[in-house]
């Protein structure tokens, strides 16, 4: 592992009671579904499953820091607009001016924290699931690229563009 575990900020999304009907009555169990991120680009989501709360929260945050995967940013917010879809979840993300903050609502909110975005306008359309929701939100964030990444792919160099 070579992430730093001390700059690591992880938030639990949403926790889950769930119950399996046997004979002798209901055995209850908890799935829980977080995000950790550095702040700085880098994040990652896993759900953990188990008996007690403090374990399930354990293991869906270690499988969150194996899942990380590094997001391209422009300075507090993202190069440009983009749809997220992950089953019936689509999320809007759209870039905003400096100052305006995180317009975000639960799991798209813990997703843009935890990547170290400060000012953004999101809408959550379609489902409002937290799982289908934050994986839309990540499949969003993996579509952004830097303009020096196109110029690469174009061989091509950045151009400022004049307004």
């Amino acid at each position: 592992m070579q992430h730093n575990e001390l700059e690591l900020t992880e938030k639990i999304v949403y926790l889950n009671r769930v119950a399996k009907v046997v004979k002798g009555g209901r055995r209850f169990s908890f799935s829980a579904l977080v995000v950790v991120g550095d702040g700085k680009g880098k994040v990652g989501y896993g759900l953990g499953k188990a008996n007690q709360v403090p374990e399930a929260i354990r293991k869906a945050t270690d499988r969150a820091k194996r899942n990380m995967v590094k997001i391209a940013l422009s300075g507090t917010t993202i190069p440009f607009q983009v749809i997220g879809e992950y089953g019936a979840g689509r999320v809007l993300l759209k870039p905003a001016s400096k100052g305006t903050g995180i317009i975000a609502g639960g799991p798209v909110r813990a997703v843009l924290e935890a990547v170290g975005v400060k000012d953004i306008l999101t809408k959550a359309i379609g489902t409002n699931n937290p799982h289908n929701v934050l994986k839309a939100t990540m499949e969003g964030l993996k579509e952004l690229t830097t303009p020096e990444e196109i110029s690469l792919q174009r061989e091509k160099e950045v151009q400022l563009i004049k307004q």
